[in-house]
């Protein structure tokens, strides 16, 4: 997918149904509250090639906070490492927990007429699981 696409994908989650349930969508995983659409995904046991990969998927995550924060204005990083810190003392919410568990940082706006929130991260957590460029739209403010 192109930055285009990915804008266009968000867009159309901003206004897409949720589901009833937790599952598998065309786009990635949605649940009630919350789709999680994977933008973009690659995996790699050769940490030179992950690092190449997480160094591009930065780059497209910040061509889409580019293009989202000239409409929904400029925002700063959202610290995900803080958020997984709170989860081991508090109850955080989906999708915000699992958002932390698997990136460190991401770009968030409150979609302003829709009731929702947008995320933009790059999973870099975890070296056994691929490197996903994702977006998160959900009802859920973030903690």
């Amino acid at each position: 997918m192109n930055i285009a696409q990915h804008i266009a994908l968000i867009d159309e989650l901003c206004y897409r149904p949720f589901p009833a349930e937790h599952g598998p969508s065309d786009v990635g995983v949605s649940g009630p509250g919350q789709h999680t659409a994977v933008l973009d995904a690659a995996g790699d046991d050769d940490p030179a090639l992950r690092a190449v990969t997480i160094d591009q998927y930065e780059k497209d995550r910040d061509a889409v906070y580019e293009l989202l924060a000239s409409r929904w204005g400029d925002t700063p990083p959202y610290n995900l490492r803080t958020v997984l810190l709170r989860t081991e003392q508090e109850e955080i919410p989906r999708p915000w927990a699992e958002l932390s568990e698997r990136a460190s940082v991401a770009y968030v706006w409150e979609v302003e007429g829709t009731g929702r929130w947008v995320a933009v991260a790059v999973t870099d957590r975890d070296t056994s699981q691929e490197v996903q460029l994702l977006a998160v739209v959900t009802e859920t403010d973030p903690p």
